[in-house]
């Protein structure tokens, strides 16, 4: 139920504010003209997310909870059990504790007479907006077992694309993480010593070694305002990203990085053909499959263009044309679309272009792999050969003055 916050006055003229619970503004003046004749004033109370707040919870329902949860949904269902009942029943048996909550409030609504697509609604933030929009093409159409059957096949398809694409880019991620570790020792701790040590032997160094010297004084003397630096950069990369035109201009940038730009147009493009072959299939029109997607797609600048598409697909336009001169989705994947919806099998064709850009995606991520582990390795290797010639180069200067006299 949603709170309300209200201001009335009784029969007698007498102020009353105070708050009411309910299922809608409508429902809750209702309430409230119970005891007092007019409603001056009546506004929703947010509620706070605090109240919520358990350190256990996630901070959205993952893919694979969600095709878990359809699966139950579309058995239940099909065996005859009645919607209120069976949001009761998987509210008491998922392990998602995010889950739990949001279906234990939809249970409440549900059996009130509300629609579950209203009550999933509420956690929009929470609930992906393919998931709400296709639970209710099912129940305005009286497929919901169908509907959330496809839910599965997509959450489901979705979850294992992303765990290979996440697989790929862990070992790079980690790698990188590590060298960054390695240097910050050298720097901080090998290189002091070795200093101390030349320092008492009174020899000029080598070139390449008092580079390194210097590069172990600036990290030793500033590393604190080093740390300070890296934080207020990610800091202000974080604020600047959740700005309108920030996450826009930082999402165009990604798809512009050679290799990486191809993973995320691979990934947009996968999302857009699975999330049109979901939709449609649940009965939902053209132009609103197209709206949702542009809210569905990661990468915001991708789904600003599907915005700006939706106006052109109200007008008359056919689907293929509103995505002819869209600079990020690949050349192949709109002529399947103008192909899908010329035949009349649009669902169909999506469906299979969807497993298309899946397989494309994970290979653009073993792609990207395959060119990062020879530079890595390279760079490793320079580094390590820089830090011993640096160490060993003054050493050997020094044997060979001792032989020579």
């Amino acid at each position: 139920m949603t709170t309300y916050k209200y201001k009335a006055r009784t029969a007698d003229g007498v102020l009353v504010t105070g708050v009411v619970e309910a299922y809608s503004e409508f429902e809750a003046v209702e309430q409230i003209k119970r005891s007092c004749a007019i409603v001056e004033k009546i506004t929703e109370v947010k509620n706070s997310d605090k109240k919520h707040f358990d350190i256990n919870e996630p901070l959205w329902v993952e893919d694979k909870t969600l095709a878990l949860t359809a699966s139950q949904f579309s058995i239940m269902l099909r065996a005859g059990i009645s919607i209120g009942r069976v949001v009761e029943l998987i509210a008491a048996q998922t392990s998602d504790r995010l889950m739990k909550r949001i279906l234990t409030d939809c249970a409440a609504d549900v059996n009130a007479g509300y629609s579950l697509a209203h009550s999933l609604e509420k956690n929009g933030k929470k609930i992906p907006a393919a998931f709400i929009e296709t639970v209710r093409a099912g129940e305005e159409s009286g497929t919901l077992e169908i509907c959330f059957d496809r839910l599965q096949k997509y959450y489901e398809k979705a979850y294992k694309v992303k765990k290979k694409v996440r697989s790929a880019l862990t070992y790079p991620a980690v790698v990188i993480l590590l060298s960054f570790v390695v240097v910050g020792i050298v720097m901080v701790v090998l290189v002091p010593t070795m200093i101390d040590l030349y320092g008492n032997m009174g020899q000029d160094l080598p070139f390449i070694t008092r580079i390194l010297i210097a590069v172990s004084d600036f990290f030793v003397g500033y590393w604190p305002f080093l740390l300070v630096g890296i934080a207020v950069i990610v800091i202000a990369y974080k604020v600047y990203y959740k700005t309108p035109n920030g996450e826009l201009n930082v999402d165009k940038i990604k798809l512009k990085i050679p290799v990486i730009g191809k993973i995320g147009i691979m990934n947009s493009a996968s999302q857009f053909a699975n999330t049109v072959s979901t939709l449609l299939t649940a009965g939902l029109p053209a132009s609103r499959v197209l709206s949702i997607v542009s809210r569905v797609v990661d990468n915001r600048a991708v789904g600003t263009t599907l915005e700006q598409a939706v106006v052109d697909l109200e007008s008359g336009k056919n689907f293929g044309s509103v995505l002819k001169d869209n600079p990020y989705l690949p050349e192949m994947l709109v002529e399947m679309v103008s192909v899908g919806e010329e035949s009349g099998s649009l669902e169909e064709t999506m469906d299979t272009i969807g497993t298309y850009y899946d397989e494309e995606a994970v290979a653009a991520s073993d792609k990207a792999l395959g060119m990062l582990e020879p530079l890595l390795t390279i760079f490793l290797g320079v580094f390590v050969g820089f830090i011993l010639l640096a160490v060993y180069l003054p050493m050997f200067n020094m044997y060979g003055g001792i032989a020579a006299s």
